[in-house]
């Protein structure tokens, strides 16, 4: 028998999961609730709704009409909280701009988005003007600045973005229209080629901020998030729309602060200063505020942090936790929208001591709900949920990206056999709790065995004189491929820790059965820094053609 559909009554409306829908809530629930810009700006979510009202009027005078894409490069700012909305809501696409793109790569990136205008942060207008001639479809730029007097330019300017808002009516009608249109793009770096084009829709963005809703808000755990509150992000704005939180801390009423440029004493005051309890980041965020000499004049014991993009090694996680940061883990990717899963530990864990619960607080995470996660070996069946039995991780949600911009045949890689494809190595154990073990590119093959760079990291970063470290594999002509680690060591122990006492410390886990004998480094160098990413993860390619 077929199934039945729904029979809709003429007059009946069909809702559509459109971004707009999620800023009624707050107008009711909060309308009075903060929205902070470092130490400039502070209005209410009344101002915020006149805002975005009068920022699509602006746009819409600019030439903005559907479909056309909308560029911001700016700081973690309001203003950029109001693009979020305004764009989108007009129709319109947002591409946010990665800001720490090479000039090479923001040509392409721009030129590939095809962008129609450009919100341009005075910071990086040097770079633009270097490149303004190479920028085949922008038709004009503007000016995002904290300044008083706006900086002089090369580029001609449409306006200043304030003074261009303060001309704009406060009403506009945002309409209905299709909820899989395209709102957002942007661009991931991969380890080959030039960036590649994400994109999403309305229902992708509003499902997506319903299931980290479900994750972090309903759930009994040690996450828990509330209207009580106090937001600020730490991952870039143009980094997978802040993890999609943003949309999120709206929708529910947050008080929201948002830091401008990342500045160690900058973001240490506004946590203090606003209360901010609920913050997310990479672990190279929470690595530079820990390791900074202001943390200790500050109480962070109600800050509740989200670590991914990266691994949350155990000793970074046991640091922070020594200043009352609550740190958790989570998982998900540029393709991903991004949150695939997160640590929350279960109510029966809650009462377990810190080394058993830092344990869980690492773990990539549980799925949010709607997410579908499996682990597959080289044949694509899926293994055992043993906790041990590994392949690669594969996954299905509503909100994965459908592809890569005007890019067919990488697309079709990505979403193999109707599962989009991680890259990821990883295991999921019988709690349902996944852990990623490595990058399939990343994962070290030494005399014929694997061993997990990340699990090398892991135990590392557990040295009391270590502050930071990276492992990655290295040509060895006996071994076809060896481990090597680089180690940061923390101020107070520089000059006095041999590489000799660090390789010690790794025979310690051979010893109780943690690693086999050849997963000790072959090397291990101690080094003043190690080279980041733009989103400030490790970068390993690099590492691994500069130790070749």
């Amino acid at each position: 028998m077929p199934i039945r559909k729904i029979e809709r009554t003429p007059s009946a409306y069909a809702y559509p999961l459109l971004i707009k829908n999620m800023l009624r809530m707050p107008m009711i629930y909060a309308p009075k609730q903060e929205i902070v810009y470092r130490d400039k700006i502070r209005y209410d979510y009344l101002t915020l709704n006149r805002r975005v009202s009068q920022l699509a009027n602006m746009l819409e005078q600019a030439g903005v009409t559907s479909g056309n894409t909308v560029a911001v490069m700016d700081w973690d700012s309001h203003r950029y909280l109001e693009c979020f909305f305004a764009v989108p809501m007009m129709g319109a696409v947002l591409h946010t701009v990665n800001i720490r793109l090479s000039p090479e790569q923001l040509i392409y990136t721009i030129n590939h988005a095809e962008d129609d205008i450009i919100l341009l942060n005075s910071d990086f207008l040097p770079v633009i003007e270097s490149i303004r001639d190479q920028l085949k479809t922008v038709k004009k730029f503007i000016l995002l600045t904290d300044m008083e007097t706006p900086p002089a330019s090369a580029i001609e300017l449409a306006g200043e973005y304030e003074n261009l808002l303060s001309q704009s009516s406060p009403e506009y009608d945002f309409p209905d229209f299709d909820e899989d249109a395209m709102a957002t793009m942007f661009y991931t770096t991969g380890t080959t080629g030039m960036p590649k084009g994400v994109y999403y829709s309305h229902r992708q963005l509003v499902l997506h901020t319903y299931g980290l809703m479900s994750a972090v808000c309903i759930y009994k755990s040690q996450i828990n998030l509330n209207s009580t509150d106090v937001y600020m992000p730490l991952t870039p704005m143009f980094h997978v729309h802040a993890w999609g939180i943003p949309y999120l801390c709206t929708m529910i009423g947050l008080k929201q602060v948002y830091p401008g440029k990342y500045e160690p004493p900058v973001l240490l005051k506004l946590i203090t200063t606003e209360n901010v309890t609920f913050s997310h980041c990479v672990p190279t965020i929470i690595h530079m505020l820990v390791t900074s000499p202001a943390i200790r004049q500050f109480d962070l014991s109600k800050w509740k942090v989200v670590i991914g993009g990266s691994a949350l090694p155990k000793g970074l996680c046991k640091t922070a936790l020594s200043f009352g940061i609550g740190l958790t883990a989570a998982y998900g990717m540029s393709e991903t929208c991004p949150i695939l899963s997160a640590a929350n530990m279960k109510p029966f864990m809650l009462d377990w001591d810190e080394d058993r619960q830092i344990e869980i607080r690492c773990k990539t995470g549980l799925p949010l709900p709607l997410v579908h996660l499996e682990i597959v070996d080289t044949d694509g069946i899926p293994v055992p949920h043993d906790g041990k039995s590994t392949g690669e991780v594969v996954t299905r949600a509503p909100w994965l990206t459908q592809g890569y911009l005007k890019d067919p045949e990488r697309s079709e890689q990505l979403w193999e056999n109707g599962w989009l494809h991680t890259g990821d190595i990883g295991n999921i154990d019988p709690e349902g709790y996944l852990q990623i073990t490595d990058r399939v590119k990343d994962v070290i093959k030494t005399g014929g065995e694997w061993i997990s760079s990340l699990e090398l990291e892991d135990i590392i970063s557990q040295h009391h004189a270590v502050s930071e470290a990276a492992v990655i594999g290295v040509p060895d002509e006996k071994w076809g491929g060896r481990p090597m680690a680089l180690v940061v060591l923390k101020e107070e122990y520089k000059g006095k820790i041999t590489e000799e006492e660090l390789r010690d410390f790794f025979k310690k886990y051979v010893d109780n059965g943690s690693i086999p004998k050849y997963g000790i480094p072959g090397k291990i160098s101690i080094v003043d820094a190690i080279a980041k990413t733009s989103v400030g993860k490790i970068n390993k390619k690099e590492l691994r053609v500069h130790y070749k």
